[in-house]
């Protein structure tokens, strides 16, 4: 059958750029300088990441991802979608499992560590286990010829309300994904009568499971049920708090990536991760990492002994030093702009 000419000259769809980080908060935030250089390399190309739904607005927020296709984990296949992508990039893991997700939807090319059960991954650069979240992926990108900067990790958020009570109040999230990395309710407590000692306005924040903790903690610190802001809302919300609040106080989960990414002052408690491979940048004196030196299980089921080894008169003394947040840097341009994009599918 013959084509048209109408046809014949219309411009073809360019291939997507797929990328996979089906993880957490902290896990998309750690991987944004990764995802900001993509969109860089290829800026012409849909850019489609597949993490759980929830996080779609940060994603967006971040300038670097056209579209959120909802994945959750590895355990199901991957959106149809995200299939015959030019360029899929597995910022997810090391593999296997990872890579043959990403494979199953047959990409013209893949980006990833290389690992022995995955053929296809045998010219991706080697996998470092002590090596901090946030180069790691920057180097998978760059080893596979894609420049990638570490420090773009600042994020704005979309204009929207601020939650009453938080504009220049001590934030205190005493949740975290696993137990190893809760430090007591009672001790955040300590630390919020301290602060209110001082003076400071203080909120406690949580999220949708963490409800009743929010609560428990605010109770035992002798705060009203209006400072309190736990289940509220998505990430969004959760984010114009951390970004309101004169500084944080958090163990090492997802809350303390938003404090970086909005450079709002923060102190974390690291216990059984170094903060040296989740930790805020060391260039940055206005975020401080609290660790007794031990590493443990971070999926553990008991707080970890490095955790409980840090005292609550180390955490307020930490927060009475915190200096201001330094302006954000001038937002930088895209690398070689105006070039040509890279085909995804080549190279």
């Amino acid at each position: 059958m013959a084509v048209s000419p109408a046809l014949r000259g219309a411009p073809q769809p360019r291939p997507a750029v797929v990328v996979l980080r089906a993880l957490g908060l902290g896990d998309l935030l750690t991987a944004v300088p990764a995802l900001r250089a993509l969109a860089d390399a290829f800026p012409r190309h849909p850019r489609l990441l597949a993490a759980p739904a929830v996080l779609a607005p940060l994603a967006r927020a971040s300038g670097a991802v056209d579209e959120v296709i909802g994945a959750d984990g590895l355990a199901e296949p991957l959106h149809r979608r995200l299939h015959g992508a030019g360029l899929a990039v597995n910022l997810h893991g090391r593999g296997p499992e990872s890579h043959d997700l990403l494979l199953a939807t047959e990409p013209r090319r893949l980006v990833a560590f290389t690992h022995p059960a995955v053929p296809a991954s045998s010219q991706g650069p080697r996998w470092r286990p002590d090596e901090h979240e946030v180069a790691r992926w920057c180097r998978l990108l760059s080893e596979s010829g894609i420049a990638a900067d570490p420090t773009r990790l600042d994020l704005e958020l979309p204009p929207g309300p601020v939650p009453h009570g938080a504009a220049g109040a001590t934030l205190v999230h005493p949740g975290a994904a696993s137990p190893s990395r809760r430090w007591p309710p009672e001790r955040f407590a300590e630390v919020i009568r301290a602060e209110v000692g001082q003076g400071r306005r203080v909120i406690v924040t949580g999220g949708p499971a963490e409800v009743d903790l929010a609560h428990d903690v605010a109770a035992r610190a002798g705060l009203p049920d209006s400072a309190v802001h736990a289940g509220q809302g998505g990430v969004l919300t959760i984010g114009r708090l951390v970004a309101a609040a004169a500084r944080v106080v958090c163990g090492d989960t997802g809350i303390a990536h938003l404090a970086t990414a909005l450079r709002t002052p923060s102190v974390v408690l690291f216990g059984p991760t170094s903060p040296a491979l989740w930790g805020p940048p060391p260039d940055r004196p206005w975020h401080r990492a609290l660790w007794a030196g031990t590493s443990g299980d971070p999926h553990g089921q008991l707080p970890d002994p490095g955790l409980l080894a840090i005292d609550v008169d180390q955490v307020t003394e930490a927060l009475a030093d915190l200096p201001a947040a330094a302006a954000p840097r001038p937002a930088r341009r895209a690398a070689l702009r105006g070039r040509v994009a890279q085909t995804p599918g080549r190279g």
